[in-house]
């Protein structure tokens, strides 16, 4: 089990890197996160929900992506409450107390998807969630040391010295922890390094006596990583392009943004000036405006109105620019959001941005489902998944932006063909649909770009990286690539 000394510290990568290095030595891997909690999420072979870094790590270790490899989901609606995904599926809404309570329960489920991979691969990396040290949320525990006590599984630790008092980290982690946790730890990865490695070692001696535990290896600091964010939006800036940017694209980070992983693509590619904004004077001169999912569409919406997106949007529409919305801003873009249960809050219903003729009523069934197609736009073919609680109707979806291989279509395109919309996340991902609707939004000459191969070449280099980087045999328990051979 990899485990943190706080969030963000590396965990999903190096599991990520790990589950590519034994699925080249030959061992068949998978990736487990008892609970995590994201608005980056996926669809799982399975039709289940999960979170986006296991789906990453599932690709990672050359295996389908199942529930079971997450099977507590949670994902904010607010500062106190979470929608609780388990095997896949939701199960409601909770706050913090109302989910330590269900932790009983959720123990059981966390236990019996554990015990099917377990029957189903030769080994399992397990990923902790935030901090092995969150001693306030230590009762009933699935995330970190519970689980590992549970199953007698050996931890290591990983931190990132990128945030500087890594040793303060390591030391301070294993200070909180009781007498059987401690000594579950095997050992440490620090993660993140840059700068000349003869003058860490020093630290690492120290921390060697000090803790009487090794240090496998320290992972250098990697840019350029194409992987899927956990969660939150990448601190680090983007690298400047080679060349100038010919089409500015914009996305506004609401409170409760999900999903923007769907963006990836844009981030990186060499035509494009792309920034994630909550600042809509940030809008003058850009060509093309996408409104990201969300956990909470109603309180998302309240919050661009709240901040002035609503007139700077009308404004942008009115000089000619292209708008998007995707999932949640999808359902934004249309008159009326009805929500008669309360799933987001108090029941009723709210006038939408009323850029399309269609009306979402939410409702209690999530729509789980991966899907492929073509674009109306061009016939570029499509993949990606849908996740979401409303259904939309209207005029609108009589233009449709994509024709779905199972007969139904998705999406719409406004009459003055300014505004689309689609359910459908991972939109950019395919090169000629992505170029399709980069020329739609001005873009005279879209490069093709492979996103999905740049994943793989990514999870390529990293899986290099953490095999030259790291004490492996001694990490994985002996696990080796001459005794993985068959």
């Amino acid at each position: 089990m990899i485990q943190g000394t706080s969030s963000d510290a590396g965990k999903s990568t190096l599991v990520a890197g790990l589950c590519r290095v034994l699925h080249r030595w030959g061992v068949r891997v998978a990736p487990f996160k008892p609970q995590n909690m994201s608005l980056n999420s996926a669809v799982a072979s399975d039709g289940g929900e999960i979170g986006r870094a296991q789906a990453l790590q599932a690709q990672a270790a050359g295996i389908a992506p199942t529930a079971d490899m997450n099977p507590v989901l949670l994902k904010p609606q607010s500062d106190r409450g979470a929608q609780v995904i388990v095997q896949g599926r939701p199960i409601g809404a909770l706050d913090a107390a109302g989910y330590h309570e269900y932790k009983r329960i959720a123990r059981r489920a966390v236990l019996d998807s554990y015990h099917r991979l377990a029957c189903a691969y030769e080994l399992i990396l397990v990923e902790g969630a935030g901090s092995a040290a969150e001693i306030n949320l230590r009762a009933n525990d699935i995330a970190n040391m519970g689980f590992a006590e549970a199953i007698d599984c050996p931890v290591v630790l990983i931190a990132d010295i990128d945030r500087g008092g890594v040793f303060a980290h390591l030391v301070g982690t294993l200070a909180l922890l009781s007498e059987s946790e401690r000594a579950r730890v095997t050992g440490f990865v620090i993660n993140r390094f840059r700068g000349d490695r003869a003058l860490l070692d020093p630290g690492l001696e120290w921390l060697e006596t000090h803790t009487g535990k090794p240090v496998f290896g320290v992972l250098p600091y990697l840019e350029n990583l194409h992987l899927d964010a956990e969660d939150g939006i990448r601190r680090e800036p983007d690298p400047p392009a080679a060349q100038p940017a010919q089409l500015r694209v914009v996305v506004p980070v609401t409170p409760r943004i999900s999903n923007h992983t769907d963006f990836d693509p844009l981030r990186r590619h060499p035509q494009i000036d792309f920034r994630f904004t909550v600042d809509p004077h940030d809008l003058p001169g850009a060509d093309l405006i996408i409104l990201p999912g969300s956990k909470s569409v109603c309180a998302d919406l309240a919050w661009l109105r709240e901040h002035g997106w609503d007139d700077q949007l009308a404004r942008h529409l009115r000089y000619g620019g292209r708008l998007i919305g995707i999932c949640g801003g999808f359902q934004m873009l249309g008159e009326t959001i009805a929500d008669p249960h309360g799933i987001e809050g108090s029941a009723g219903t709210r006038p939408g941005l009323g850029w399309l003729a269609l009306h979402t009523t939410l409702d209690r069934n999530k729509e789980l489902r991966n899907v492929s197609g073509r674009l109306t736009l061009s016939s570029a073919p499509v993949s990606g998944y849908e996740i979401h609680m409303g259904r939309s109707n209207g005029t609108a979806l009589t233009r449709p932006l994509i024709a779905l291989e199972d007969g139904r279509t998705d999406g719409a395109i406004s009459l003055d063909g300014q505004v689309l919309g689609t359910y459908v996340h991972g939109l950019f991902e395919e090169p000629t649909a992505c170029g399709a609707l980069l020329a739609w939004a001005g873009l005279a000459t879209p490069i093709p770009l492979d996103h999905r191969q740049r994943r793989e070449r990514s999870l390529d280099h990293l899986a290099d990286t953490v095999e030259s980087s790291l004490r492996l045999t001694q990490l994985l328990g002996g696990i080796a690539p001459a005794a993985a051979a068959r």
